[in-house]
């Protein structure tokens, strides 16, 4: 074993003169412990409500939609369709079109958008999984439904169960009008269910049939605003979505998931390391009773750095000592602080330790992650190494033993 080392680790683990000294370095194992528990604690909540947001989009969101580059509408024929079910990975394929529209129930009038989706829709986006009341229906017979937003439904005074009741659907007129002529159609919707995914949603989506959205907004049969695609979980999606846009050609653009939410997502990327890296500042303090601690310990054992330097111990072989006394005390209280922020957290999946009740989930989400230990890893230990540099360079200051004859 390294020399320096091995007296760095006699010196943790050995008696000292005064049991202040003690006392003090399991103070600072304790508090990296704590740190490190705490960094680990933060990030894995910030991944679980990542998880649960992605989840929730995943209900509503296909894996990747297809936009024309510029215009609203456009059209597909029947082999590009084809074609794009038969790239490899590709589970679902379904086309939707998006309009806003005025919707009216009773005597409460507000706006939204109206989204009109085809039958392969429902395997593509798993509405149905946050529908919370009456049903996913969107046609039977002659009769068109829709399944509404939470929000909608609150605003509008909805109710599913009143089958005399109708959601009436203003849209403009696709072409000029005249004088005379009312500049937009009407149409009725029966609401048939209620879904709860996120109020970026909840607020702003009706969801209806494509049919019935075309002919409302006066588009052809063939022309929607976008193609959703779900792709196998264990496709390579930036293989995917080169296969899919060779299949559509030019004037064409395919988003995946975090695409299709790029700000949203940067931002909670931001909020988590902002969180990580208030918690690392907290760090400093226990930095700080790190150095004082070893700064004791330097005092304590100047008769052994003396006598060392005595036996030919240059100013580098006594700052290593002493970097390797910070080393194990991170060590051991990083080892500490994982293995106790794992055990809260296999706690707290178990038995629901921070419940959070009238929310979509029992408990904090929380998600752990092999990188986040690494990362975890690499700042405490840089640290614990820069608060041992003062002491070590403190340490190697010290004048070997002067013989008198």
């Amino acid at each position: 074993m390294n020399l320096p080392f091995n007296i760095a680790r006699r010196y943790i683990f050995g008696k000292k003169s005064t049991n202040a000294i003690n006392i003090i370095t399991m103070i600072s194992v304790l508090g990296i412990a704590v740190g490190t528990a705490a960094l680990l604690l933060v990030l894995s909540v910030f991944n679980g409500f990542e998880d649960l947001i992605k989840s929730l989009y995943s209900s509503f969101q296909p894996d990747i939609i297809i936009v024309p580059d510029e215009g609203k509408v456009f059209t597909v024929d029947s082999t590009t369709y084809t074609g794009l079910t038969d790239v490899a990975g590709v589970e679902f394929v379904a086309k939707s079109l998006e309009e806003t529209a005025f919707f009216e129930y009773e005597s409460s009038q507000g706006f939204g958008v109206i989204k009109g989706v085809d039958e392969e829709w429902l395997n593509v986006s798993r509405l149905d999984s946050v529908v919370y009341e009456g049903e996913y229906k969107l046609k039977e017979g002659e009769r068109n439904y829709a399944v509404v937003g939470y929000e909608i439904r609150n605003n509008l005074g909805i109710g599913v169960e009143a089958y005399l009741s109708q959601l009436s659907v203003y849209m403009l007129k696709n072409k000029t009008v005249g004088n005379f002529e009312k500049p937009f159609k009407k149409q009725y919707l029966q609401p048939a269910g209620v879904f709860s995914i996120q109020q970026q949603f909840d607020a702003k989506y009706v969801i209806a049939d494509l049919a019935f959205t075309q002919k409302l907004r006066g588009y052809k049969n063939e022309e929607i605003s976008q193609i959703e695609i779900k792709i196998n979980e264990n496709t390579n999606e930036h293989k995917a979505v080169k296969d899919i846009l060779e299949v559509m050609g030019p004037g064409y653009k395919a988003l995946n998931r975090y695409e299709q939410n790029a700000a949203f997502f940067k931002l909670m990327k931001v909020e988590k390391w902002m969180g990580f890296a208030i918690t690392l500042l907290t760090m400093m303090l226990v930095a700080i009773n790190m150095i004082g601690c070893m700064l004791m310990l330097v005092h304590e054992k100047k008769k052994d750095i003396a006598i060392l330097k005595s036996m030919g111990a240059n100013d580098r072989f006594i700052r290593n000592i002493f970097i390797g006394v910070g080393s194990w005390m991170t060590g051991i209280g990083m080892f500490l602080g994982f293995s106790i922020g794992t055990l809260l957290y296999v706690a707290h999946k178990l038995f629901n330790l921070v419940p959070m009740n009238g929310f979509i989930v029992d408990a904090y989400p929380a998600s752990m992650r092999f990188w986040d230990f690494v990362i975890i890893f690499l700042f405490v230990l840089a640290f614990g190494i820069i608060s041992s540099l003062y002491p070590a360079f403190f340490a190697s200051r010290i004048k070997s033993l002067v013989r008198n004859d």
